[in-house]
Protein backbone atom coordinates (compact mmCIF):
# COMPACT_ATOMS: atom_id res chain seq x y z
CA UNK A 1 0.00 0.00 0.00
CA UNK A 2 1.40 3.59 -1.01
CA UNK A 3 2.11 5.74 1.58
CA UNK A 4 0.71 9.04 1.59
CA UNK A 5 2.93 12.28 2.63
CA UNK A 6 0.77 15.40 3.44
CA UNK A 7 2.18 18.69 2.15
CA UNK A 8 3.01 19.80 5.24
CA UNK A 9 4.93 16.45 6.51
CA UNK A 10 6.71 16.81 2.91
CA UNK A 11 7.74 20.81 3.25
CA UNK A 12 8.71 20.32 7.00
CA UNK A 13 11.31 17.09 6.26
CA UNK A 14 12.92 19.13 3.14
CA UNK A 15 12.87 22.83 5.52
CA UNK A 16 15.08 20.41 7.82
CA UNK A 17 16.73 18.57 5.33
CA UNK A 18 18.34 21.83 4.11
CA UNK A 19 19.04 23.84 7.02
CA UNK A 20 20.82 20.62 7.99
CA UNK A 21 22.99 20.91 4.52
CA UNK A 22 23.40 24.38 4.90
CA UNK A 23 24.52 24.50 8.88
CA UNK A 24 26.98 21.46 7.77
CA UNK A 25 28.68 24.19 5.19
CA UNK A 26 28.61 27.17 7.39
CA UNK A 27 30.60 24.33 9.44
CA UNK A 28 32.61 23.87 6.74
CA UNK A 29 33.32 27.26 5.70
CA UNK A 30 34.23 27.91 8.91
CA UNK A 31 37.01 25.16 9.30
CA UNK A 32 38.13 25.93 6.14
CA UNK A 33 38.90 29.94 6.65
CA UNK A 34 41.80 30.62 8.39
CA UNK A 35 41.85 32.04 11.62
CA UNK A 36 44.20 35.62 11.45
CA UNK A 37 47.59 35.54 13.04
CA UNK A 38 48.54 37.64 15.95
CA UNK A 39 49.52 41.09 15.22
CA UNK A 40 52.31 43.08 17.10
CA UNK A 41 52.93 46.32 16.20
CA UNK A 42 56.12 47.73 17.61
CA UNK A 43 57.40 51.17 18.37
CA UNK A 44 60.70 52.69 17.50
CA UNK A 45 61.75 55.88 19.80
CA UNK A 46 64.55 57.70 18.21
CA UNK A 47 65.53 59.97 21.17
CA UNK A 48 69.30 60.26 22.67
CA UNK A 49 66.76 61.13 25.79
CA UNK A 50 65.07 57.73 27.31
CA UNK A 51 61.44 58.40 28.34
CA UNK A 52 60.94 62.28 27.23
CA UNK A 53 58.42 63.31 24.91
CA UNK A 54 59.12 60.96 21.72
CA UNK A 55 58.33 58.02 24.48
CA UNK A 56 55.32 59.51 25.22
CA UNK A 57 53.97 60.48 21.83
CA UNK A 58 55.09 56.79 21.03
CA UNK A 59 52.71 55.01 23.89
CA UNK A 60 50.05 57.29 22.71
CA UNK A 61 50.14 55.84 19.37
CA UNK A 62 50.53 51.99 20.98
CA UNK A 63 47.23 52.70 23.36
CA UNK A 64 45.50 53.45 20.33
CA UNK A 65 46.84 50.60 18.45
CA UNK A 66 45.86 48.01 21.15
CA UNK A 67 42.44 49.29 21.09
CA UNK A 68 41.55 48.53 17.05
CA UNK A 69 41.14 44.42 17.95
CA UNK A 70 41.74 42.54 21.23
CA UNK A 71 44.45 40.43 18.82
CA UNK A 72 46.49 43.32 18.48
CA UNK A 73 49.28 43.57 20.98
CA UNK A 74 52.52 46.50 21.17
CA UNK A 75 55.86 46.82 21.92
CA UNK A 76 57.83 50.39 22.83
CA UNK A 77 61.63 49.92 22.33
CA UNK A 78 63.58 52.88 23.21
CA UNK A 79 67.06 53.58 21.45
CA UNK A 80 68.45 55.79 24.37
CA UNK A 81 71.35 53.87 25.86
CA UNK A 82 72.10 51.56 22.95
CA UNK A 83 75.26 51.58 20.97
CA UNK A 84 74.06 52.05 17.97
CA UNK A 85 77.09 54.24 16.08
CA UNK A 86 77.31 55.78 12.65
CA UNK A 87 76.49 52.84 9.86
CA UNK A 88 79.84 51.53 7.93
CA UNK A 89 79.25 49.13 5.75
CA UNK A 90 82.67 47.10 6.50
CA UNK A 91 82.05 47.20 10.43
CA UNK A 92 79.85 44.14 11.80
CA UNK A 93 76.26 44.64 13.19
CA UNK A 94 76.98 46.32 16.51
CA UNK A 95 74.86 44.01 19.13
CA UNK A 96 72.62 46.54 20.20
CA UNK A 97 71.09 46.81 16.92
CA UNK A 98 70.84 43.38 16.33
CA UNK A 99 68.43 43.31 19.77
CA UNK A 100 66.63 45.48 18.20
CA UNK A 101 66.28 43.67 14.73
CA UNK A 102 65.51 40.52 16.48
CA UNK A 103 62.00 42.15 17.70
CA UNK A 104 61.61 43.72 14.33
CA UNK A 105 62.08 40.21 12.31
CA UNK A 106 58.62 38.24 14.38
CA UNK A 107 57.20 37.24 12.25
CA UNK A 108 54.02 38.70 14.26
CA UNK A 109 55.16 42.00 13.76
CA UNK A 110 52.86 43.57 11.18
CA UNK A 111 53.39 46.82 11.84
CA UNK A 112 56.37 49.22 12.77
CA UNK A 113 56.25 53.23 14.19
CA UNK A 114 59.57 55.27 14.19
CA UNK A 115 59.24 58.12 16.52
CA UNK A 116 62.05 60.74 16.51
CA UNK A 117 62.47 64.33 17.63
CA UNK A 118 62.94 67.01 15.17
CA UNK A 119 66.74 68.54 14.92
CA UNK A 120 66.94 71.41 13.04
CA UNK A 121 63.95 70.19 10.20
CA UNK A 122 65.29 66.27 10.20
CA UNK A 123 65.87 63.22 11.81
CA UNK A 124 68.15 62.63 14.84
CA UNK A 125 71.36 61.16 14.92
CA UNK A 126 70.29 58.42 16.31
CA UNK A 127 67.44 57.43 14.03
CA UNK A 128 69.50 57.79 11.25
CA UNK A 129 72.02 55.34 11.83
CA UNK A 130 69.15 52.87 13.39
CA UNK A 131 67.88 53.57 9.74
CA UNK A 132 70.86 53.09 8.04
CA UNK A 133 72.06 49.68 9.84
CA UNK A 134 68.42 48.18 8.70
CA UNK A 135 70.26 47.64 5.54
CA UNK A 136 71.00 44.38 7.13
CA UNK A 137 67.57 43.72 7.21
CA UNK A 138 67.55 44.20 3.94
CA UNK A 139 69.88 42.75 2.86
CA UNK A 140 68.55 39.42 4.96
CA UNK A 141 65.91 39.52 2.41
CA UNK A 142 63.90 42.25 2.77
CA UNK A 143 62.81 41.13 6.40
CA UNK A 144 61.07 44.23 6.84
CA UNK A 145 58.65 43.88 3.49
CA UNK A 146 55.18 43.81 3.80
CA UNK A 147 54.90 45.25 7.31
CA UNK A 148 53.25 48.41 7.88
CA UNK A 149 55.13 51.77 8.46
CA UNK A 150 54.46 54.66 10.38
CA UNK A 151 55.67 58.02 11.79
CA UNK A 152 56.13 60.17 14.48
CA UNK A 153 57.80 63.26 14.90
CA UNK A 154 57.52 65.76 18.22
CA UNK A 155 59.23 69.22 17.50
CA UNK A 156 59.93 72.29 19.33
CA UNK A 157 56.89 74.43 18.04
CA UNK A 158 53.97 73.88 16.32
CA UNK A 159 55.37 73.96 12.76
CA UNK A 160 58.85 72.83 13.82
CA UNK A 161 59.56 71.02 10.81
CA UNK A 162 57.98 67.66 11.92
CA UNK A 163 56.22 67.43 8.20
CA UNK A 164 60.01 67.48 6.61
CA UNK A 165 61.00 64.78 9.18
CA UNK A 166 58.67 62.33 8.54
CA UNK A 167 59.11 62.62 4.98
CA UNK A 168 62.78 61.84 5.24
CA UNK A 169 61.81 59.28 7.71
CA UNK A 170 59.18 57.40 5.30
CA UNK A 171 61.69 57.72 2.17
CA UNK A 172 64.10 55.36 3.94
CA UNK A 173 61.25 52.59 5.19
CA UNK A 174 59.68 52.86 1.35
CA UNK A 175 63.36 51.25 0.57
CA UNK A 176 62.39 48.30 2.37
CA UNK A 177 59.09 47.62 0.84
CA UNK A 178 57.33 48.65 3.86
CA UNK A 179 53.26 49.70 3.45
CA UNK A 180 53.97 53.38 4.66
CA UNK A 181 50.92 54.89 6.20
CA UNK A 182 50.13 58.59 7.58
CA UNK A 183 47.76 59.16 9.96
CA UNK A 184 43.91 58.15 9.30
CA UNK A 185 41.14 60.94 9.46
CA UNK A 186 39.41 63.17 10.46
CA UNK A 187 43.76 64.32 10.44
CA UNK A 188 44.67 62.42 7.56
CA UNK A 189 48.43 63.46 6.99
CA UNK A 190 51.82 62.28 6.88
CA UNK A 191 51.70 61.43 10.30
CA UNK A 192 51.87 61.87 13.70
CA UNK A 193 52.93 65.70 14.39
CA UNK A 194 53.38 66.48 18.33
CA UNK A 195 54.85 69.67 19.89
CA UNK A 196 57.51 69.40 23.14
CA UNK A 197 55.80 72.44 25.64
CA UNK A 198 58.22 72.44 28.25
CA UNK A 199 59.08 69.00 28.34
CA UNK A 200 55.55 67.38 27.71
CA UNK A 201 53.43 66.43 24.66
CA UNK A 202 50.42 66.38 27.06
CA UNK A 203 48.77 70.04 26.39
CA UNK A 204 49.13 69.24 22.76
CA UNK A 205 45.75 68.38 21.88
CA UNK A 206 45.83 68.51 18.19
CA UNK A 207 49.51 66.11 18.12
CA UNK A 208 47.64 63.56 20.33
CA UNK A 209 44.79 63.20 18.36
CA UNK A 210 47.52 62.74 15.17
CA UNK A 211 49.24 60.15 17.40
CA UNK A 212 46.29 58.24 18.25
CA UNK A 213 44.99 58.27 14.77
CA UNK A 214 48.00 57.00 13.11
CA UNK A 215 48.54 54.46 15.86
CA UNK A 216 44.77 52.84 14.83
CA UNK A 217 45.86 53.49 10.92
CA UNK A 218 49.09 51.36 11.20
CA UNK A 219 46.70 48.82 13.59
CA UNK A 220 44.26 48.69 11.00
CA UNK A 221 46.11 47.66 7.55
CA UNK A 222 48.05 45.57 9.56
CA UNK A 223 45.20 43.62 10.99
CA UNK A 224 43.82 43.16 7.55
CA UNK A 225 47.46 42.11 6.20
CA UNK A 226 47.38 39.62 8.67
Amino acid sequence: MASTVSRRTFLGVAGAAAAAGTATHVQQANAAEPKARPVKIVAVACSPRRGKTTAQGLRICLEAAREVDPGVTTELVELAGLTIPIFDPAAPVPDDFEKVAAILRDPNVGGVIVGTPVYFGSMTSLAKAFLDHCMALRKAGFALSGKVAGVLAVGGARNGGQELTIQTVQAALMCHEMLVVGDKRPTAHRGATLWNQGDDVSNDAVGIQTAKNLGRRVAEVARRMA
